[in-house]
């Protein structure tokens, strides 16, 4: 997405060392004004700690990071002015009605008295709360909270917003209802970015970045990340017995990768020429009864389990 304006993220060679463990590992990436960034990965990949150190909450080790024009390492209390920020504990006050949370949240982002109840009107209103101000936070649906918790952080008007796993544990409706208010801040210009183990909402984003161990595998559109994990051969397996079936793929040659998928297996091919005639060999030269065999069409979640199988054999580190 491209509007002409100065990126409002700019990250460069992006360190963050704790002790002798790298946590972030030379990561660089830029989000447009109104781009949508989702960060893809599994728990413990270093996501929390690159969205903390854009908040200006943890100083890099190397690198330069700048948002919304300001070094994060010179200037952090200037980056946390203009930004938002929601993590996936929601902090609110459980205790305190919808209002009350907002009404105090309004003072902690230095929205002045009288401009709080056009901002809070403008939260409500944004994040469907109408009619329940007045209820304590405590009897509120995760998903509602999830909400809530977006009103108190948009509301003084950033233009750069930081989620960090705002959707774990909340159910799927809710979460398919949160994107679509994402979408909306994203269209008055409001950059997002959002970090997420779930595969499924990387396909709501304008750009992906895989992440894996601290290191940037790749960034690119859902769709092009897709189309470039259609150079290797791909296929499903129903197999009767699905542990005996991935014993067998364990260190074969031209096997690239096999996951789990519920009762299937996704097997990547190292070798282009590879085909459905090959793998039925590999598991009769094995003795195991591997079912339907078919070719398919990669999901991003297969991209992201073959990229992070070609990083780690290439010098990707260990948790």
């Amino acid at each position: 997405m491209s509007t002409g304006e100065p990126d409002a993220i700019v990250v460069d060679g992006l360190v963050k060392r704790f002790g002798a463990f790298v946590a972030v590992d030379h990561v660089s990436f830029a989000v447009a004004p109104g781009e949508i960034m989702g960060f893809l990965g599994p728990n413990g990949a270093g996501k929390s700690t690159i969205i903390r150190i854009l908040c200006g909450l943890f100083a890099p080790t190397e690198g330069h990071v700048r948002v919304s024009g300001i070094d994060v390492a010179t200037d952090p209390e200037g980056v946390r002015a203009r930004i938002g920020y929601m993590s996936q504990k929601f902090s609110l006050y459980r205790d305190l009605t919808v209002l009350e949370n907002l009404t105090f949240f309004a003072g902690i982002y230095g929205v002045r008295r009288r401009a709080r109840a056009e901002r809070i009107g403008y939260a409500v209103e944004m994040a469907g709360l109408g009619g329940r101000e007045g209820q304590r936070v405590a009897t509120l649906s995760g998903g509602w909270q999830q909400r809530l918790a977006l009103g108190c952080a948009i509301l003084h008007r950033p233009r750069i917003l930081f989620l960090d796993e705002p959707t774990s544990g909340v159910e799927p409706m809710a979460r398919r209802r949160f994107w679509d208010l994402i979408h909306a801040l994203a269209e008055d210009g409001v950059s997002v970015l959002v970090s997420t183990h779930y595969m499924d909402e990387a396909e709501y984003c304008d750009r992906v970045a895989l992440i894996n161990h601290g290191r940037l595998v790749a960034v690119d559109t859902p769709g092009a990340l897709k189309r470039a994990g259609g150079g290797r051969p791909l296929f499903v397996i129903e197999p009767a017995d699905l542990g005996a079936a991935l014993a067998a793929l364990a260190g074969a040659a031209g096997i690239a990768s096999a996951s789990v998928y519920g009762g299937t297996l996704h097997v990547a091919a190292a070798d282009p020429h590879y085909d459905a005639a090959d793998l039925a060999a590999l598991f009769a030269e094995r003795g195991v009864e591997p079912g339907r065999i078919e070719p398919t069409a990669p999901s991003l979640e297969d991209v992201f389990v073959d990229l992070v199988a070609s990083d780690t054999r290439t010098g990707g580190r260990a948790a």
